[in-house]
């Protein structure tokens, strides 16, 4: 998929990024959440190619980028060291400020990048999340039900490694299927089914299972202390801040999305969209039209 774009390798700080380039214009970043590649871009990337130099990198720990080693404070695979890759990457493709759209957690290492290197994102946009922080802190009985495996993935390794690990296949196909609203739709429908093979390939490495579990004890821990970090500090992200959300999908119907963004951000905008969690696959139309005039300014 996105056979237009030229696939490509760099390497940032030791570890390898795999990323996807088309198009021409000004720069622009779209990054992936769980548990996908950068394929999931395959319905949006090549219309924004028409405006956009556009850059669809796999997160560390996931698809064909590295799976570095772990520590005990699960740092290799933090937000904050994923933006760092998005950032080395960049300046390997020559481009000191860029735009930058994420999805899932994705949009979690957009939010970490505009913290940590504000002057290199022109603007941002985040799709289908809260706030980390925020959502820890107003856990409840819906949120622990709908987003279990936020808890389930920050086990101990490797209880959900060996738990995924037996039936990889299922496990990516479920998530797909639990957080989409399909509706009368069928999921080949919704989902390419070329890129759920892709989706699915990545599980089946047993190594892309482990990082990607890292991903979210990282997130309990260590991305915590450095959103605490900034809020102690009152720093607020800068940049023109786009939020989409899914109007049928968890985070949606429980959060007051602009308002809960408005506590970190100081230039806040965003609607909702008639889907569920994936809104690049389920309304890419939807989900361009409210993109476009945002990234041109």
């Amino acid at each position: 998929m996105l056979e237009e774009f030229d696939r490509a390798d760099a390497t940032v700080a030791g570890v390898r990024v795999h990323y996807r380039r088309g198009g021409s214009g000004p720069p622009l970043v779209l990054l992936h959440g769980y548990p996908q590649t950068h394929v999931m871009w395959h319905k949006l990337a090549p219309a924004l190619a028409q405006d956009f130099t556009v850059v669809c990198p796999d997160l560390r720990g996931y698809g064909d980028s590295g799976k570095p080693p772990t520590d005990d404070a699960h740092a290799p695979y933090s937000f904050r060291a994923m933006a760092g890759d998005v950032v080395g990457l960049m300046d390997a493709l020559g481009f000191d400020q860029f735009a930058i759209v994420g999805h899932d957690r994705g949009a979690r290492v957009a939010h970490r990048l505009c913290a940590d290197h504000g002057e290199r994102a022109s603007r941002a946009a985040v799709l289908d999340i809260a706030p980390t922080l925020a959502m820890y802190e107003a856990t409840d009985m819906a949120f622990a039900i709908g987003y279990y495996h936020w808890f389930f993935l920050v086990q101990p390794a490797d209880l959900p490694e060996r738990m995924i690990g037996a039936d990889p296949d299922r496990w990516v196909t479920s998530k797909l299927g639990h957080w989409s609203k399909l509706g009368d739709r069928r999921r080949d429908d919704v989902f390419a089914p070329e890129a759920v093979a892709a989706y699915v390939k990545a599980f089946r490495d047993p190594a892309t299972v482990h990082a990607t579990c890292e991903d979210y004890r990282a997130a309990a821990g260590i991305d915590l202390e450095h959103d605490r970090a900034d809020r102690a500090a009152g720093r607020h992200l800068a940049m023109p801040l786009l939020v989409l959300w899914g109007a049928r999908g968890l985070v949606g119907r429980t959060y007051d999305m602009p308002g809960i963004w408005k506590a970190v951000a100081a230039q806040v905008s965003g609607r909702a969209i008639d889907c569920g969690h994936f809104l690049p696959e389920e309304a890419p139309e939807a989900t361009l039209a409210a993109l476009r005039p945002f990234l041109r300014g």
